[in-house]
């Protein structure tokens, strides 16, 4: 399994941390830039019997063999049910929220890391190695693990069985249980620069490949998901709203927005607003470019304070935006808070 070209150096400098092995690493950072990928890839090469010098797996021995077939009887992945569908490097976010193609296989399907999953890996952690060797478990999303899965992963990593090492991905570590960040070593995986994921997305085939990677915040695999679409039908019907807000155009436009990826509409915001924030300080926009006019006209309209009461409360509203009591009252809510700043 390969990584991606603006891994190169975290690789690199990940290899330092192999003489001595913490018995867990959580790997974060933005969604979109590869990180299933990553820690597959260090999965990989930490159950190999011939790992190269750049700490790569060989891939052509025994080990390589059954981790590529997916059934290495020292590796475990656990994930939340809604990516079992859609292949061992892909993670919701990582391989881009707003990816449709998965949509519908996906919907009743649970987003969440369950106890159940956690609790059994207890066989798994108690029997000897296939070749004496490690034993490793790779978890993602860790965000996505539910309360009683949070504590229950607490409690392994707490007394963490010999010769066991746990690689978790995350897309916002704000959003785990200090108990766990605590006995976990950090690890950050950046966004590529621009310019390097720009190339990479238009030696893809990408059109419009730097408007597509603008709107997902720098991140080529989030980018990459939404450009194969060929859709910017709910981002721009938020955008419109967002541009223009009253309380009947929200009313109208709760419904169908509702049914988009909730956490997305509100990234979408968020980054609305930080262009707003943006250029009424600096004149400059990061993300939005094609609404440069109207994202004046709300630099120039809203009032510092307003503008950073709507940036802390679409803050606040992504922490909660996968567990929603209701789709429709949410977007009402987030959108009728973020018009009463506009006034």
């Amino acid at each position: 399994m390969t990584i991606y070209d603006w891994q190169q150096e975290s690789w690199a400098q990940l290899q330092l941390m192999r003489a001595r092995l913490p018995h867990a690493i959580l790997f974060h950072g933005p969604a979109g830039i590869g990180k299933a990928q990553f820690i597959e890839a260090f999965a990989q090469a930490l159950l190999c019997e011939n790992v190269q010098p750049d700490g790569h797996a060989c891939g052509a021995c025994a080990s390589c063999g059954w981790f590529a077939q997916g059934n290495h009887p020292d590796y475990r992945r656990v994930r939340p049910e809604a990516l079992e569908e859609d292949g061992p490097a892909a993670d919701g976010d990582e391989a881009g929220a707003d990816d449709k193609k998965s949509k519908a296989s996906t919907k009743a399907a649970s987003k969440d890391i369950k106890i159940e999953q956690v609790r059994n890996l207890a066989d798994f952690m108690n029997i000897s190695t296939h070749r004496q060797g490690l034993r490793v478990v790779v978890l993602y999303p860790a965000e996505a693990l539910n309360m009683p899965a949070s504590n229950a992963l607490l409690k392994t990593l707490e007394e963490p069985p010999a010769g066991t090492v746990f690689l978790l991905a995350s897309n916002g570590i704000d959003r785990l249980l200090p108990t766990i960040l605590s006995r976990c070593r950090k690890f950050a995986l950046p966004l590529p620069g621009h310019a390097e994921a720009l190339a990479w997305l238009q030696a893809q085939g990408v059109q419009d490949a730097d408007g597509w990677l603008r709107e997902q915040g720098g991140a080529p695999l989030a980018a990459l998901a939404q450009a194969e679409t060929g859709s910017r039908e709910e981002l721009d019907a938020l955008l419109q709203v967002l541009a223009q807000p009253a309380v009947d155009t929200v009313l109208r436009a709760a419904d169908r927005l509702s049914k988009a990826p909730l956490a997305s509409l509100v990234a979408w915001q968020q980054r609305w607003l930080y262009d707003v924030f943006s250029y009424k300080m600096s004149g400059v926009i990061r993300y939005y470019p094609r609404y440069r006019r109207e994202l004046a006209a709300l630099a120039n309209r809203m009032s510092t304070p307003n503008l950073l009461r709507a940036i802390k409360a679409a803050n606040e509203r992504r922490a909660v935006a996968d567990h929603p009591l209701s789709p429709k009252l949410f977007v009402e809510d987030m959108l009728l808070d973020y018009t009463a700043c506009c006034a």
